[in-house]
């Protein structure tokens, strides 16, 4: 199992991106203060404090990080991800998955584990794929068309355009976009706008941007309609969703 499991020693911190790239092993990696913001082929995935997001053996990615003081990386091989998720997801953290990396954590530089110790590392393995599933993916649509009308949403989140407006664009029928969005990325393109949306929130919130400047920037008219939408999503409103994770 020592070989098996390993902790990145040398995670960077602060503000950076790092360009595409895929790792042998899987890697499980989390914040405990600023935001992740980890890309695929197949869309984008968002890191708040309290959550993980898990990549499979040999997935491409590129990352970046937004203040982020603390964080930890766990990596997998391969032989012992069968048992984990076969695409990349963000995770809930609880309290045990935690506590089972920072004790697993001092026993990085070992040169073989104790039973007590690989017991404990078959446990967090078990954590990480009992782990509830959080809604903090952005997929992509890949029709050509379709992924035209998903970046000019990425690009202007404020962009009040109706679907019917944004086909006639991208030269399709609102009937074969809507058909796409729903096809593609699982979503309705409402439901996607909206994602598209709290995905730029919460990179804003990161960075500090006050609520108020938030709401205008994605098109709100008022800060009250932004947080009532982002109460829905999340349970809770910006600041508590935010400054609770921050502070943990």
């Amino acid at each position: 199992m020592k070989g098996d499991t390993q902790f990145d020693a040398e995670f960077p911190l602060g503000d950076h991106e790092t360009g595409w790239h895929s790792h042998r092993r899987g890697q499980l990696v989390c914040v405990d203060s600023g935001l992740a913001h980890i890309r695929t082929p197949q869309g984008s995935w968002l890191l708040p404090p309290g959550r993980a997001g898990w990549i499979p053996p040999g997935e491409l990615h590129w990352g970046s990080m937004s203040g982020v003081l603390s964080a930890w990386s766990v990596l997998i091989a391969p032989s012992v991800c069968a048992g984990l998720p076969g695409r990349p997801r963000v995770i809930a953290v609880g309290e045990l998955m935690h506590a089972l990396v920072l004790r697993a954590a001092a026993w990085a530089h070992e040169d073989s584990l104790s039973e007590q110790q690989e017991r404990l590392i078959a446990v967090l393995l078990d954590e990480i794929h009992a782990a509830p599933r959080e809604p903090l993916h952005l997929p992509l649509p890949t029709d050509r068309r379709a992924l035209r009308i998903a970046k000019g949403i990425l690009a202007d989140p404020a962009d009040g355009r109706t679907l019917e407006q944004w086909a006639r664009q991208a030269a399709l029928s609102a009937r074969t976009a809507r058909r796409l969005f729903l096809a593609e990325t699982g979503m309705s393109f409402a439901q996607w706008r909206q994602q598209a949306r709290l995905v730029q929130a919460l990179e804003m919130l990161a960075n500090d941007v006050s609520v108020s400047a938030i709401a205008d920037a994605l098109g709100y008219a008022t800060a009250s309609n932004f947080i009532a939408m982002f109460r829905r999503a999340f349970g809770e409103t910006p600041a508590r969703y935010f400054g609770e994770r921050q502070r943990g």
